[in-house]
């Protein structure tokens, strides 16, 4: 059966109020949690960013959830001491964390000062990151002189096992590469042969472990209200690789959203008032095969949310399982 989870986004809450929400959505039936690691937001409407991994400790000392959090290892995280959180989270919380790493967006490392290094540049950077944490979690002493330089790092606090390390991918040439070094596969909504793609590209390249979905959703009591709420929140996130990869500030991301329309927002957020509606898209994503769908209500108030999916939808898709 496919395990659903609340994903929890630091760019559009502060961190007390997404506590909050991950212990409301285990109270309503949520099984698992996972959360985005940014610097700055998408848009100043959104207008927060705090550090994932001071949260994460909270949040699992307070929850049972699962727990997993989105990391660009290589330019604003050194790999060494993403080891060392991952480390230490996963001695704590044994069996319970994990981590997707992918390669980045301009707008969260730019603080470096460093130059935005071309595509195929941060996926080499991604790897040899990739490599220095395994190493490090596995025991060893690491030492390194390439994209990634280490001078004999070693991890004194490791867990008995080693977290899962997952890959993020939007894009199928993405995903097979992926399956060269992840535990498993994290992408976000497209076109449901886009998805299918997807994990066909992942699995088709001998890709491991479990298959994720991050879901972008806006539900309201009404149409105009979920319309409002994804148009206010997720317009300046409609825009494809490599925009979104390469702006580099808040301001930038408010500019070139101006004129996005609701029709253009619905492209990459499932917006409707009816929970039906919801229930049907998840399921359809459950036919598929992903193993976890994670649900990003996109508003700034997940209460209603939370209260609403847990009293229908979670429930109707767990009594009626995956459509074939």
């Amino acid at each position: 059966m496919t395990e659903y989870g609340i994903h929890a986004s630091h760019e559009q809450i502060p961190p007390a109020d997404l506590l909050a929400a991950v212990i409301a959505a285990e109270q309503h039936g949520f099984e698992a949690a996972m959360c985005s690691d940014h610097f700055s937001p998408w848009s100043s409407r959104q207008g927060e960013s705090a550090f994932a991994w001071s949260w994460l400790g909270a949040a699992l000392q307070a929850t049972n959830l699962s727990f997993g959090v989105v990391n660009a290892p290589g330019q604003r995280y050194h790999p060494a001491i993403i080891a060392q959180a991952i480390g230490t989270l996963g001695a704590m919380f044994p069996g319970r964390f994990w981590a997707a790493l992918g390669s980045g967006e301009y707008s969260n490392e730019h603080i470096t000062g460093q130059p935005w290094p071309r595509k195929e540049v941060r996926e080499a950077r991604l790897l040899e990151s990739v490599e220095v944490i395994r190493g490090l979690l596995a025991g060893d002493e690491v030492t390194r002189d390439g994209l990634i330089t280490v001078d004999r790092a070693r991890l004194w606090t490791r867990p008995a096992e080693a977290p899962p390390l997952i890959g993020a991918a939007v894009s199928t040439k993405t995903a097979a590469w992926c399956a060269g070094w992840a535990d498993g596969l994290v992408t976000v909504n497209a076109p449901v042969e886009q998805l299918r793609a997807m994990i066909e590209a992942y699995r088709g390249a001998g890709g491991r472990g479990p298959v994720c979905l991050q879901v972008h959703l806006s539900w309201a009591p009404t149409e105009d209200e979920a319309e409002a709420i994804a148009h206010d929140q997720w317009r300046s996130n409609v825009f494809r690789p490599p925009v979104c990869w390469d702006l580099e500030t808040v301001e930038q991301f408010d500019v070139v959203s101006e004129n996005v329309t609701v029709e253009q927002v619905r492209q990459v957020v499932n917006v409707s008032a009816d929970l039906e509606a919801h229930t049907e898209k998840l399921r359809e994503y459950a036919s598929l095969g992903f193993d976890r769908i994670y649900l990003h209500h996109v508003g700034q108030d997940l209460m209603p949310f939370i209260e609403a999916f847990g009293e229908k939808v979670l429930p109707d898709l767990r009594q009626t399982g995956p459509q074939a």
